[in-house]
């Protein structure tokens, strides 16, 4: 049971496998300009539409669906890289899930070009924000990456301690300073964004979410989500327009 929690909850965060598949070489100045959030710079390298650009791979011989492989590769790059400056793995991954979505509608190439573009400055603009806030600590930032990697486990404050290789104090003390949560409310909050993406991008059942995201039971979870969302799991599908 615990190798299919880790395979499903595993599955729901690969965006990456069509990156890894490509052997796509990124562009460091585009990617670099959108992690340190220079929206001008940004706007700038985006005026060359994504299918004008010279040397771009063929992953399809399909033009839409070629460009569309392009479009998810940089939607995960981008993701990672501003992770790596930043910004939070749930905002990162929600922007990244929504643009692949809308994305994924389009049949016109041109559209999806320009789809890119947007994406591209909505990211660089977010990290503007993020740049001016206080970094995290290269220990809490190791924590960050662990919950966020392992929601689908039970997460304690050892865990972290063994991540960062600090005492259990120390860590819980420096991640409530710089997250402004103790470290499982933090984990629990986690859960419940991710809990909320799977109702709305799959049509998983109630009890398979509760149980991929680590918590003991569906009951337990349902409690969590009313208490943090304002609504149980089940209405804020229904309320919510879903994409599968």
């Amino acid at each position: 049971m615990k190798k299919n929690k880790n395979l499903f909850y595993k599955e729901f965060l690969n965006r990456e496998n069509i990156f890894l598949r490509a052997g796509f070489v990124p562009e460091s100045e585009f990617y670099s300009a959108i992690k340190s959030g220079n929206v001008r710079r940004v706007k700038k390298l985006c005026e060359e539409p994504l299918d004008k650009k010279n040397g771009l791979g063929v992953l399809s011989k399909n033009p839409v669906r070629n460009l569309k492989y392009h479009f998810v590769i940089t939607a995960a790059m981008v993701a990672r890289k501003c992770i790596e400056g930043g910004m939070e793995y749930s905002q990162a991954y929600t922007i990244s899930d929504m643009y692949i979505l809308r994305m994924d509608s389009l049949s016109d190439v041109e559209e999806i070009s320009a789809l890119h573009k947007k994406m591209c400055l909505e990211y660089a603009a977010q990290m503007r924000i993020v740049s001016k806030k206080m970094p995290c600590s290269k220990y809490v930032s190791s924590c960050l990456n662990y919950i966020y990697e392992n929601l689908h486990e039970k997460i304690s404050v050892a865990d972290l301690a063994r991540i960062s290789g600090l005492s259990e104090s120390y860590i819980s003390r420096l991640f409530h300073k710089e997250t402004g949560f103790k470290i499982q409310e933090y984990v629990l909050q986690q859960k419940i964004e991710a809990s909320k993406n799977m109702l709305l991008y799959t049509d998983r059942a109630l009890c398979d979410i509760a149980l991929i995201l680590g918590f003991p039971n569906q009951s337990y979870w349902t409690q969590s989500f009313r208490r943090i969302v304002g609504t149980t799991p089940a209405k804020f599908r229904t309320k919510m327009p879903t994409f599968f």
